[in-house]
């Protein structure tokens, strides 16, 4: 098969290099890529924004498979113009695309079928959205009703925070993504991911993960895209898995089947396990990044066919064999992440720190420039490892990093510590 990669970030780099193994995989293009994936297909310059031009590139190229990593091409509506003109895609629709797209949108499923979730509040006007603040009190969670890079999230402490948070929105702060606000209570509890890949009827479980969205050590600081993953998570016991499925995933995918925009993709929910059971933090409409990375690391089967079967409604043929090694991802972000940061850093070692069988090092932020790796990103490397026990694996991960030359490298010391 010949397919298109759309993404430049370390989930595609993981999924690129899952893909490569595959005998089923005839040529890969990657549109735009990064520093690290020049090695397992072609890295092109193309513009997701206008889809005709990539149209025109895939009957050019004759692509089979068109593999959407992030979400904002989804939530542009891609896939919509690629299966209007009989290309497969992996990836939702616009309309299905919304679970992530519009928090309200997707607190309105919820509410409408019962899906267990944090009570809310959803507005488009500044001082309702306060009032509201007021009326509940704080702890509270303020967030972007739109996309925010996943950093349109404040867990607001005090009253003062919180209407700073609110008023950031209106202001700006995250462009149109922040004309709308939902305003939800704190739930308390272990976060956790919960990936699963539907066609639009069909489901099928992946491995479960748990991530790291505190910038700082203890899950301290501000949030983040991410910092760091690994899998599988403790927390999500068969009988959390079960649960999840039957009061949160499958109602959710029935019910936008029921409305005519059926989702097909990757379905990711961030949960909170919470003691009255889990219960669903947000929807995003593609692999979790970092999650990405320790899934297909430790995913035995040919991704391929997964891929296709998504994209042809035929996933219940479909059997997903794990390695029951855990994997850790511990990302690398440049200096002043998630803020300002810092760009041009020369990074030497990222091919030493590598290993064949169990150390893998994912590109995120990275250009290649005359030969050399140049940081060129916020999230830069993801250095990613499988072990026979999570201890063995994190330490596996940090002797890595300490052979990747970057003086001002920031990472967390602390992946997968409520794990261990």
């Amino acid at each position: 098969m010949n397919i298109l990669l759309l993404g430049s970030g370390g989930r595609e780099h993981a999924l690129a290099w899952k893909m490569a193994q595959s005998r089923k995989l005839k040529k890969l293009y990657i549109a735009p890529g990064n520093g690290g994936m020049h090695d397992l297909g072609d890295c092109i310059d193309l513009d997701v924004t206008e889809h005709e031009k990539v149209i025109d590139f895939i009957k050019l190229c004759k692509i089979d498979l068109v593999v959407i990593g992030p979400e904002a091409p989804l939530v542009a509506g891609l896939a919509d113009a690629l299966e209007a003109t009989n290309i497969k895609v992996f990836g939702p629709k616009k309309a299905a695309a919304q679970l992530e797209g519009s928090k309200g949108f997707t607190k309105n499923i919820c509410k409408e079928h019962n899906i267990p979730t944090a009570k809310y509040g959803h507005f488009d006007n500044q001082e309702e959205a306060i009032d509201y603040v007021k009326s509940q009190g704080t702890p509270i969670v303020i967030k972007a009703d739109g996309l925010a890079a996943g950093k349109g999230v404040v867990m607001a402490e005090t009253m003062d925070e919180a209407i700073t948070a609110i008023k950031d929105c209106f202001d700006g702060s995250f462009g149109a993504a922040g004309a709308e606000v939902v305003i939800e209570e704190t739930l308390y509890g272990q976060e956790a991911s919960f990936f699963v890949l539907t066609d639009g009827e069909h489901c099928l479980p992946l491995a479960t993960a748990q991530d790291h969205k505190r910038a700082f050590d203890g899950d301290q600081g501000p949030n983040t895209g991410g910092m760091g993953a690994y899998s599988p998570a403790p927390v999500m016991t068969d009988e959390l898995i079960e649960q999840t499925m039957t009061t949160i995933i499958e109602p959710t995918v029935k019910a936008l089947k029921d409305q005519g925009t059926p989702y097909k993709g990757v379905l990711y929910a961030g949960l909170m396990i919470t003691d009255q059971g889990p219960k669903l933090i947000e929807y995003n409409a593609r692999f979790g990044d970092p999650e990405c990375q320790v899934l297909m690391m430790r995913l035995d089967s040919d991704i391929i066919p997964a891929l296709e079967a998504v994209a042809t409604g035929t996933l219940n043929k479909i059997k997903l064999d794990w390695n029951k090694n855990p994997a850790i991802t511990v990302v690398m972000t440049a200096k002043g992440y998630p803020g300002t940061y810092q760009k041009g850093d020369h990074i030497i070692g990222v091919a030493t720190a590598s290993h064949p069988e169990n150390i893998e090092i994912f590109h995120a932020g990275t250009d290649l420039i005359d030969g050399k790796t140049i940081a060129v990103g916020g999230r830069v490397l993801n250095v990613t490892t499988c072990a026979p026990t999570l201890k063995e694996a994190q330490e596996l991960a940090y002797d890595a990093i300490k052979q990747i030359d970057w003086p001002d490298a920031v990472y967390r010391t602390d992946i997968a510590w409520r794990a261990l």
